[in-house]
């Protein structure tokens, strides 16, 4: 009886002391291991990177000044053998079970890519490799691979129509395929039903609609002119008239400083210069923006055949219906130009 007495109090002793070691580990466990000079913090962990790699980068990063407890409870999750890349946002004083769930489950904090007023799609290819892990040289190398392009229904002259200028969200480790493949989804989700019937009974392909809003694009930036705008290029084409766009012949040049198109301009034997072809560029001389496309779906059923810059620097056109009339307004904004002493 007395050994049974003496077995339950050692037991008990144990028992107590078990429990004590126990709730202190749990107490050290979840106290917080991220100790940051501010409330957030980015962190990166970049495609085939080791567990050490990450280990060395909370450390060196000053994320985590004392990994031991990182280190149990990652290899009690198995972290070890499942690291995830991508860009995390760390929060001061998270514990090591909330740091090692997040990295464990690939709880990325996305990217946030804008991009508008683009002509050549190696700037496009540079902003995105600025914001995402992905690589500019690869992504323009899909970009313009014939055979690739073909599987998308375009080509190298087209390809700028696939981008449709927004704010999108990505994960940071999304690679040029996936960047292409997003990309592709966004343009056909906003190739809706309706905007696809619009561009049938204009008797013009989607590429072709962003080829004459990439022309509208760069002639001007008053939205409420450019359905009006849309209508004499329709017109033109309609009447198998060139479209004669100053835009064209400024890309076909390539220099895009230039504020006055002077004849010479106009006389470049290119497909993209649209006063010497008829018909449309072989490709959008810039990317355009959702409104713009929407402009040229919609645009203004008019009699006009010409349009020429306001003589006043407001931004707008004049319209006209017939050469003499328009000939009187290019000639005022040419005295407007001298004025200025703009002179190309």
């Amino acid at each position: 009886m007395k050994i049974f007495r003496i077995l339950l109090v050692v037991i008990s002793v144990l028992l107590i002391g078990g429990a004590i070691l126990f709730y202190q580990l749990y107490k050290k466990y979840q106290a917080p291991i991220v100790e940051l000079s501010s409330s957030t913090q980015i962190f990166y962990i970049p495609t085939g990177s080791s567990y050490e790699f990450v280990l060395e980068s909370l450390y060196n990063q000053q994320i985590v000044r004392d990994t031991a407890v990182f280190k149990i409870i990652a290899g009690l999750k198995k972290y070890p053998e499942n690291v995830k890349p991508g860009r995390y946002l760390i929060k001061n004083q998270m514990n090591a079970n909330e740091l090692v769930n997040m990295l464990r489950s690939g709880q990325q904090y996305p990217v946030k890519l804008t991009f508008n007023n683009i002509r050549f799609l190696p700037k496009l290819a540079g902003i995105a490799a600025s914001k995402l892990e992905l690589d500019s040289a690869r992504l323009m190398s899909y970009l313009t691979d014939r055979h690739f392009l073909d599987s998308l229904n375009f080509n190298p002259q087209t390809a700028i129509a696939l981008f449709i200028p927004n704010t999108y969200e990505f994960y940071w480790n999304t690679s040029e395929l996936e960047f292409i493949s997003r990309m592709h989804r966004e343009y056909k989700k906003f190739w809706t039903d309706e905007r696809l019937s619009k561009a049938m009974d204009m008797a013009l392909s989607p590429v072709e609609i962003s080829i004459l809003a990439s022309i509208i694009q760069e002639e001007t930036n008053k939205t409420d002119e450019m359905s009006r705008m849309a209508g004499v290029l329709m017109n033109r084409l309609r009447r198998n008239m060139k479209l004669q766009a100053d835009p064209t012949a400024r890309y076909a040049f390539g220099d895009f400083s230039v504020r006055r198109i002077l004849t010479d301009y106009t006389l470049i034997e290119s497909p993209y210069n649209t006063y010497y072809v008829f018909g449309l560029p072989p490709g959008p001389i810039c990317m355009p923006e959702q409104k713009t496309i929407d402009a040229v779906l919609n645009f203004e059923e008019n009699s006009y055949l010409y349009y020429c810059a306001r003589a006043d620097g407001s931004g707008y056109h004049e319209f006209a219906e017939n050469h003499s009339q328009h000939l009187r307004y290019a000639a005022a904004y040419h005295r407007y130009l001298r004025q200025l002493n703009i002179r190309r």
